[in-house]
């Protein structure tokens, strides 16, 4: 059954999941957005009493508590259990381009420069926590998140959500040309 489970999945399965839980999401008037969930845990832990923007019914977005749970349960079951030994699998392309960058052909996803123990370094903490920054601003400017945007957004026909990704594909084409070459 493992085997069965880690293998490589196509495209096409994940795309009949998300098809599949966004009908279920609709068909129940709820819509899907992963950082809606700091809000609501914010609530929930009584900071609607400082800031008007946290004063909401958050008892109505358990479901999205539930949600969060799962992900951070199944990516500990992914981690612990599901992992293989079998090296990431990267386009030659790619890897050249990651060594003009100054990046080893990567064993994991997550690359040892920026998140290896000997990488820790001033440059990268402060390039890691402006990121970080970045994407909490944008995700609260924008009204949610890229999941939320591009997937429960377009698939409801929203406007603003088309405009937002829009706006994510920009701003991920000038990080991947122009940003990244001069931090790298």
């Amino acid at each position: 059954m493992i085997e069965f489970i880690t293998q490589p999945w196509s495209w096409w399965f994940s795309g009949i999941v998300i098809v599949s839980i966004m009908f279920t999401l609709l068909f129940f008037g709820k819509s899907f957005g992963f950082s809606s969930n700091l809000r609501t845990i914010c609530a929930a832990v009584g900071l609607g009493k400082k800031a008007s923007f946290f004063d909401f019914n958050w008892k109505s977005q358990t479901w999205n508590l539930v949600f969060l749970l799962g992900a951070v349960i199944g990516g500990f079951i992914s981690k612990q259990f599901l992992t293989s030994d079998i090296p990431i699998q990267i386009a030659p392309s790619t890897i050249q381009d990651l060594a003009k960058l100054g990046f080893d052909t990567p064993k994991s996803i997550l690359p040892e420069e920026l998140f290896g123990i000997e990488s820790i370094s001033i440059k990268n903490i402060l390039i890691l926590v402006l990121g970080g920054v970045m994407v909490g601003f944008g995700s609260r400017y924008a009204g949610g998140c890229t999941s939320g945007h591009a997937i429960s957004g377009l698939s409801d026909l929203q406007m603003p959500s088309l405009i937002a990704v829009i706006g994510f594909f920009i701003g991920g084409l000038t990080m991947t040309h122009l940003i990244f070459p001069l931090i790298f």
